[in-house]
Order: C-alpha cells, then structure tokens, then sequence
C-alpha cells in the first residue's frame, strides 16, 4: 500500500491563485501517483524460478508403481478365473471310457454294469441314464436340461423283449424346446408334458410340434459297463441322417 505524507501549503503556493487556489488534496494525488508508480516498477522487478525434479526422484513414484500393480491383479485375476470355463468348453472332450465313450452313469452317478442292471430291469424297460455330455450352448438353451448338473444328457437304457441289453440309447430331450420326455408303459410311448409331442417306444417322432425323432447313442459294453458313443451314422428309425446332438 502506498504511503501518503501531508505538507502544509506555503504562502507562494496560497498567492499562486492566478489561475486557481492550488489545494493541498492536489499535493496528496501527487505524491500518491509517484507511489504507485514505484510500487509498479519494483512489482516488475520480481521474478519466479522453479526448478525442475528429475523423473526418478518424484515423490511417491513406488508408491503409484505399488498401486499401479495391485490395481492390474485385482482386475486380471477375476477376468481370468472369468475366461477359464468358458475356454474349458471350446476344447474337444477326452474319451470317457476305453471304447472312447463315456460311462453310463445311474442315478447315483454309480457305472452302470450290464449284469446288475439286467437283474433288475426286466424286457421292455426303459430307465434314465445319465449319458453322452452335452454342449455348453445346449445346456444354457434347453429348458431346464442339466440346470443344475453337467454330469450329461438324461438317456434311456433299453432293455429287449429276449432280456438282453439294446445296443443303442434313447436321449430324452424332446426336439421340440428341450423338456425331457417321460416313458408312458401303459401307451407305449415316450410323451413330452410340455408341448404334447409323442415318440414310439424307439423314440421315432409319430406326433408334433416336435420336428425330429429323439436323438440316439450307441449303448456299447465295454469291461462289463455300459457306455455311450455318439451316433454320427444314419438313423435306422428313419433312414435319415440321426439327429444327435453331439
């Protein structure tokens, strides 16, 4: 701020009135200007020097590095937990049995040996089998098929008028939406509850909406136990190529 000083008038500056009364407020904005001006040229005077930090002495620069680390491992170690599964699935599946099949499973998840199952399934029975593994994209669209399993594809083991083991297995997911298809004894007949489709006791389609006989699967022995082999050849129900899923 600047500084003001007050000096009296003298009389030669009261006499000088020629041309007006010279007041003391003049003097005051006089002496004001000059000390604006010389704050002015001393403001003009200072400067700013900042000096500059080399790169590797940065404060805190281990500490980011830190951060930087645990940031790039709380992200990378879900998204590969996340991709794991889902890459599992694009790989072929290795054989499950010595045939190249995979095991027929009961209910219990126990192999099914031949033997065993004959003494207690009698000529035209038909029971759930867990069989040939399905697809991740099939297990996600089939409606409520393996919802909550991925052990395989619920399939019928049949069992022949002569009391022998069929050599083929019946897959039981309708072809219409995917519900898995009861056996009916009494009409002889697998008949689907959800959309009212009928397949004969081979499980040829004989009434829609379903589009397509139920799928089929060799029922091979292999060591006394049952095991599924996909079928890729013609369908002998039809003469078709065999709709199977797998």
């Amino acid at each position: 701020m600047a500084a003001f000083t007050l000096s009296p008038a003298t009389p030669s500056q009261l006499r000088s009135g020629t041309n007006g009364l010279f007041s003391p407020a003049q003097g005051l904005v006089a002496k004001s200007a000059k000390s604006q001006s010389a704050g002015r040229e001393r403001g003009m005077k200072v400067t700013c020097q900042a000096a500059s930090i080399p790169a590797d002495r940065v404060p805190d620069m281990e500490k980011r590095k830190l951060m930087n680390l645990l940031l790039l491992g709380a992200i990378g170690l879900p998204s590969t937990g996340m991709l794991l599964p889902y890459t599992y699935f694009f790989v072929p599946p290795g054989s499950g049995g010595g045939s190249g099949g995979t095991p027929a499973k009961d209910a219990l998840g126990n192999d099914i040996v031949v033997a065993e199952w004959l003494k207690t399934h009698g000529p035209g029975d038909r029971t759930l089998s867990q069989g040939l593994k399905v697809p991740l994209f099939k297990v996600l669209t089939d409606t409520g098929l393996l919802a909550k399993s991925s052990v395989g594809d619920p399939t019928y083991l049949v069992v022949e008028n002569d009391k022998t083991l069929a050599t083929y297995g019946i897959n039981a997911v309708c072809t219409h939406l995917g519900c898995v298809v009861p056996w009916n004894k009494a009409e002889n007949k697998f008949m689907c509850p959800c959309h009212g489709s009928q397949y004969n006791f081979q499980g040829k389609v004989v009434r829609g909406p379903a589009p397509l006989s139920l799928a089929l699967a060799h029922a091979d022995v292999d060591d006394g136990k049952v095991v599924f082999v996909p079928w890729t050849e013609t369908d002998f129900r039809t003469g078709a190529m065999s709709p199977s899923i797998v």
